[in-house]
């Protein structure tokens, strides 16, 4: 398995915020119950093998300062409870010395009606990007799957799924944009780049929100971040067209447009046709 792959099985919980975990869970407050660890065992069909140690150690650590944040899902198995989800907290619960762990108990039945209802949720067509990424993510942390064995089962490619999961690593309100439809994946995407710089990230959703910028206008804007440009350079750097390029549109009688890139940029000359060419390159002095 490649580092990548390594990095998504480990579950979405490290890239985003415990509050968006909990009001995914919302709707099985009711249900958490505290189980003795020592009634759960783990499941022997789990493709995880190797729990690094110091990881299982850091997570110990926090949850003896805060406890189990998120519980894990189980099922009943002969006289106590299998793990459906969530070993690697219930390791780290064992190693602080609990006694007890939050779990929510599921049946067979119930498990695979729940993972139909979440695959079918996000093939639906008038879902937002962002709820397809939750459903991915609850289907993650319901059933344990790894996002190559969910986009098999979406029919999709793992880079699909992967980019759609990244979205719940937006700032709340380039999130609260993305579902209410003020920005789109696109520009989401283009948000996401800059996750380095919190603020040229806010920069970017408000020029977005207050300008109208095209998603290809945010890329340049992010592309000129990146590259060490100020927010202020940046957003020069992402007009399409400035007052040079307006100057020498007038002089050739065409549109004229600034690309830039991480290294230098373009100059887009735009023209209509063969005729409008020739008439171009003769401003230019660049007839035969």
């Amino acid at each position: 398995m490649s580092a990548q792959n390594q990095s998504l099985g480990r579950g979405l919980g490290a890239l985003i915020s415990t509050d968006l975990d909990q009001s995914i869970l919302q709707e099985d407050n009711e249900r958490v119950q505290k189980l003795l660890i020592q009634d759960i065992v783990p499941n022997p069909d789990q493709p995880r093998r190797v729990f690094e140690e110091s990881s299982l150690a850091e997570l110990a650590a926090s949850i003896k300062q805060h406890g189990v944040v998120q519980p894990i899902i189980v099922i009943r198995h002969k006289d106590g409870y299998r793990i459906v989800a969530g070993e690697r907290r219930w390791r780290a619960a064992q190693a602080a010395q609990l006694n007890t762990i939050p779990a929510i108990v599921r049946s067979m039945r119930e498990l695979e009606e729940i993972e139909l209802s979440l695959i079918e949720n996000i093939q639906r067509v008038d879902l937002s990007p962002l709820e397809q990424a939750l459903s991915v993510y609850k289907l993650q942390q319901q059933f344990n799957l790894g996002l190559d064995e969910i986009a098999k089962k979406l029919g999709k490619a793992t880079s699909t799924i992967s980019n759609l999961t990244r979205l719940l690593q937006l700032p709340d309100s380039a999130r609260e944009a993305l579902r209410q439809g003020r920005i789109s994946e696109g520009h989401a995407r283009a948000i996401l780049s800059l996750k380095a710089w919190p603020e040229k990230q806010g920069e970017l959703l408000r020029s977005i929100e207050n300008n109208g910028w095209t998603v290809r206008q945010a890329e340049q804007f992010a592309t000129a971040a990146k590259a060490g440009a100020d927010a202020k350079s940046a957003r020069t750097r992402t007009a399409s067209e400035t007052e040079l390029t307006k100057s020498i549109g007038r002089k050739l009688g065409t549109k004229v447009q600034i690309k830039h890139t991480a290294k230098g940029g373009q100059l887009i000359i735009r023209f209509d046709n063969d005729e409008h060419l020739n008439d171009i390159s003769q401003k230019l002095n660049l007839s035969s």
